[in-house]
């Protein structure tokens, strides 16, 4: 049976764009996107470790000593640049795409996947960590609930949407190839012979 996307068929369709991942924390960006990168030979970008590097220090202390429009400046700013250093998977804050600007230079050079995933996963895979700045306000469940109400509309600006949810990511990955050849038009390979 033949293989329905081919990887150097996929990167060589997006020519200097970049695929960006989009979603709420614990939809599985950086897990999936790690893969992806991988299955594709494109490199792996963590927006979330650049912000970190450029500021010198964590997120969570970014926020706690600066606020978040201070950090969501930074954000902005970090993901101009890292879109204009040429292809890659680049996986962003939660809250990134929420930027007008930020969106616009996404949809000029790259291909957006929103990782939509429901309730009950984020909040099974945030509890797994405790540096989300915005969990700590209150009842996690509460503020997820919220931040899906107003961020779910404008991730549904997103090229593509692919839903996270308790499988092996390997399967994320190869729904989102084949979501990719298919609004990139590569055609799938054709069967061998037997």
């Amino acid at each position: 049976m033949g293989e329905p996307q081919s990887p150097s068929a996929i990167k060589t369709a997006l020519g200097g764009k970049s695929i960006v991942m989009v979603g709420l924390m614990g939809c599985g960006k950086s897990a999936v996107g790690r893969r992806l990168a991988s299955h594709l030979g494109m490199r792996f970008v963590d927006a979330d470790d650049e912000i970190e590097k450029a500021a010198g220090k964590s997120i969570e202390d970014i926020f706690a000593d600066h606020g978040e429009a201070y950090f969501r400046e930074g954000e902005r700013k970090v993901l101009a640049r890292l879109l204009a250093s040429g292809p890659q998977v680049l996986a962003t804050g939660g809250g990134a795409f929420m930027n007008e600007e930020t969106r616009a230079a996404i949809a000029s050079s790259g291909v957006s996947i929103w990782l939509k995933a429901d309730l009950p996963l984020l909040l099974r895979r945030v509890a797994k960590r405790n540096n989300r700045p915005l969990l700590k306000t209150g009842d996690p469940e509460s503020v997820m609930r919220k931040l899906m109400e107003i961020r779910y509309p404008v991730y549904a600006q997103a090229d593509l949407t692919v839903e996270s949810r308790d499988v092996p990511h390997e399967a994320i990955v190869g729904e989102i190839m084949e979501r990719l050849a298919g609004a990139l038009h590569i055609e799938p390979r054709a069967e061998k012979e037997q």
